[in-house]
């Protein structure tokens, strides 16, 4: 099978052509990706508008390109799978709607995805993983552990009952003075900082549900740079540390009471996955590894470009979707909320 993927959720602008192999997995043919980074980071995060007005500028260009990397042409592709959503309902708008018309000029299957879902299958496309298996999916706007038992087969295990973790990378990168995407700005910083200066809370920590909470934490280090006064290097180094340990301490610990309800609910995991922009943090990486050693888990984490926003992660979507017969019509609505334990087939999916 051969698809097309585009991703425009958020501040990347993406486009892929995947083929699936037929040992299982997939070959990514093309992955082109336009960061938005230098747009948004004069305002300390992303704005929609400018998002979307940039996809809309993008788009076309990097599906041309897709095309030619891969050496295909539109009609040798099975089916197009563009992102539905969750996400900035102006860049969803624009690619949903990129990806039906293609659709309909092409007549191939239009696959409507889940953004969250395309992350959490991502470790079947590059390791061929079987189900089901327990996945951390940590990103800009979400915050879940979840039991992937199957392609729209989803069990919630714990999410954030506030924050997305991303989120809080941000804005504690903003209060640190260091710039956006706060995530490689706190890593950067916290490689030279102490971790154990500044006292920070570890919110929901041996709490028995496996949820989330980073508000708490984000007040706790506002008030440490209240109390600090003029920022010094040292200073902003050890706060960042400091709160990047306390988050990987909560990572570790919602993970570990996410493992014993999987156990109880599915079994034992064929894998610990960590997916989402959050995932490329080396200390939370590290952290997961040593847990899924300790606790008889396969740690399976894709590469750094792959837990980022990309249009590969969309395809394989779309193939592990196309070859189950779940294909969307042209009436399929963008989504800026879609809980991702609501996936099974939609009023919209039908059977190709």
């Amino acid at each position: 099978m051969l698809v097309l993927g585009i991703e425009t959720t958020c501040d990347e602008t993406a486009a892929a052509i995947v083929r699936s192999r037929p040992g299982g997995g997939g070959e990514i043919l093309a992955n082109e990706v336009m960061s938005q980074i230098a747009l948004h980071a004069s305002y300390g995060g992303v704005v929609p508008e400018i998002a979307a007005r940039a996809h809309v500028e993008y788009l076309d260009h990097l599906i041309r390109r897709a095309l030619k990397t891969a050496d295909v042409r539109l009609t040798d592709l099975d089916g197009l799978a563009a992102a539905a959503g969750p996400g900035l309902i102006g860049g969803v708008l624009v690619g949903l709607t990129t990806g039906k018309m293609l659709s309909l000029a092409s007549r191939k299957p239009l696959i409507a995805i889940n953004h969250l879902e395309a992350h959490a299958l991502t470790a079947r496309l590059t390791d061929a993983l079987e189900f089901p298996y327990l996945a951390l999916l940590v990103s800009g706007g979400h915050s879940q552990l979840l039991a992937v038992r199957g392609v729209g087969d989803y069990l919630r295990l714990g999410s954030t009952v506030d924050d997305a973790a991303g989120e809080a990378f941000d804005k504690v990168a903003k209060l640190l003075g260091l710039g956006y995407p706060g995530g490689p700005m706190i890593e950067r910083a916290a490689a030279t900082g102490d971790p154990l200066r500044f006292a920070l809370p570890r919110p929901m920590l041996g709490r028995p549900k496996a949820d989330f909470s980073f508000s708490g934490l984000k007040t706790a280090v506002r008030l440490e740079v209240e109390r600090a006064g003029p920022l010094t290097p040292a200073i902003v180094n050890d706060l960042a540390a400091s709160f990047q340990a306390a988050m990987v301490d909560v990572m570790v610990d919602r993970t570990r009471v996410a493992m014993r309800a999987f156990r109880e609910a599915c079994g034992h995991p064929a894998a610990l996955v960590l997916a989402g922009g959050v995932a490329a943090n080396g200390a939370i990486r590290g952290a997961m590894l040593r847990l899924a050693t300790e606790t008889g888990v396969r740690p399976v984490f894709p590469p750094l470009a792959l837990c980022t926003d990309n249009g590969a992660m969309i395809a394989w979507a779309g193939i592990e979707r196309l070859r189950l017969g779940m294909v969307d019509d042209l009436s399929t609505p963008a989504r800026q909320r879609w809980p991702l334990d609501q996936q099974g087939e939609s009023i919209h999916h039908g059977k190709a």
